[in-house]
């Protein structure tokens, strides 16, 4: 069974690499494979969707159809356009930097609903291609979400296990993931130096543009702005309350549909369903190799294969966590992680180091593969229904090679701090 749930994430894989299948039906066809062929029953294969994430989607979705039709993405575009003057390159690293802190506090596929459809309007404003900003907000909302304990599920799930604080992470991944979106800054400069300067960009226009005149419903923008307010306060107590993220957001989209007033049909079709789908299968592929031990055996491996080197495991625990993670869901590989460590931690090892390494590596790792993070596939399929695709070919071209840079500065920030 092993044996047969690597062939099939092989397959999912390389389809949607190839880009031979669309990654939906891929993953779709690799689910169902799996409980064809006995790895898993029907049942089973439901226990490995994460629902508390499928419910986060559909509820940021809906959330932000609803305002969409109120015209107030469209005013914070020309407000932002206007306050850089015009200039794409200052709204890029304003875009950039708004991302990666919201993400810090956020769900990152919520930052990417909200940030992405700007982007796409003030590109569209400034006739220049909108993929560059995307691009860098899905860089950006990762190594945002890196930084606090509640910017990414894997560092909840550390932060439970390990003890340590909100502020342990803030001086930890929180200054690494600050060094990052420096070292982004300077990249995407060079990066899309010729981009972000082609295109007739008519600056005189931009600043004639009232802002006033997008809204179309003025009491409606407004209560959306204090559900929008609510919505990241529930975010960042939902664990305080005793509820999962997924209910703030499933309680933000009926709140809106109640108070828009729409049609409901079209909003609920604004939904990505084939994003939807894609994770739902996904989970269930993921879980294949979960339930036959091979993403434990992976991990076993990472441990005995440095004999208990404590900068090696670091090490170790740190580019294997990435470069599985640009792959694989990031979830159930730092689930298998976390009793190893705590294993070592009972041996009387000093294991502060290798949480971070798993963070940072499990974390930054998700940039590396279009499929690598939530957010990556989200904002991709917003930039393909506006007509601006991202292929997982373009995306690997830009966010491996970033994916490398991080963890690279990630290493030598743990070096600094634990080795030296």
């Amino acid at each position: 069974m092993k044996v047969l749930a690597i062939v099939i994430f092989v397959f999912v894989m390389g389809a949607i690499m190839t880009e031979k299948l669309h990654r939906t039906t891929a993953a779709l066809t690799g689910a169902v494979l799996l409980i064809i062929c006995g790895v898993m029953t029907g049942k089973q294969a439901i226990g490995y969707i994460d629902f508390n994430t499928i419910g986060v989607l559909i509820g940021m979705m809906i959330v932000v159809a609803v305002i969409r039709t109120t015209g107030l993405f469209e005013y914070i575009s020309i407000k932002a356009a206007k306050a850089a003057k015009g200039d794409p390159w200052k709204i890029l690293v304003a875009f950039v930097l708004i991302t990666a802190l919201l993400s810090a506090f956020l769900d990152n596929v919520t930052t990417v609903l909200l940030v992405g459809p700007m982007s796409i309007a003030i590109a569209r404003m400034l006739e220049i291609n909108p993929v560059p900003f995307l691009m860098m907000q899905i860089l950006a909302s990762n190594v945002g979400g890196t930084a606090t304990m509640i910017g990414d599920p894997p560092n909840i799930m550390i932060g439970s296990a390990s003890g340590l604080s909100f502020m342990d992470f803030i001086t930890n991944t929180g200054a690494a993931s600050l060094l990052i979106v420096i070292a982004q800054v300077i990249m995407m400069k060079y990066l899309y130096k010729n981009e972000l300067e082609s295109g007739t960009v008519n600056t005189q226009s931009v600043m004639e543009l009232d802002p006033d005149k997008s809204i179309t419903n003025h009491k409606l923008m407004k209560q959306s702005i204090v559900v929008m307010i609510l919505v990241v306060i529930g975010f960042m107590i939902h664990d305080k309350l005793g509820f999962d993220s997924c209910i703030v957001a499933l309680t933000a989209a009926a709140v809106m549909l109640i108070i828009g007033h729409q049609e409901v049909d079209h909003i609920i079709g604004e939904v990505e369903w084939t994003t939807i789908v894609f994770f739902m299968s996904l989970f269930v592929v993921v879980g294949g190799l979960e339930r036959t031990g091979v993403i434990h055996s992976i991990s076993n491996w990472l441990i005995s294969a440095t004999e208990g080197h404590y900068v090696l495991t670091m090490l170790v625990l740190l580019w294997g966590a990435a470069l599985l993670s640009s792959v694989l869901d990031n979830i159930p590989f730092v689930a298998t992680l976390i009793p190893l460590v705590l294993a070592m931690q009972q041996q009387g090892m000093n294991v502060e180091a290798y949480w971070w390494a798993i963070s940072l590596g499990a974390c930054l790792g998700g940039n590396g593969t279009m499929i690598g993070a939530s957010a990556n596939v989200v904002l991709s399929d917003i930039a393909n229904k506006h007509g601006y695709p991202i292929t997982f070919k373009s995306y690997l071209r830009v966010g491996f090679p970033f994916m490398l840079m991080s963890v690279g500065i990630a290493t030598l920030f743990l070096l600094v701090r634990y080795a030296l």
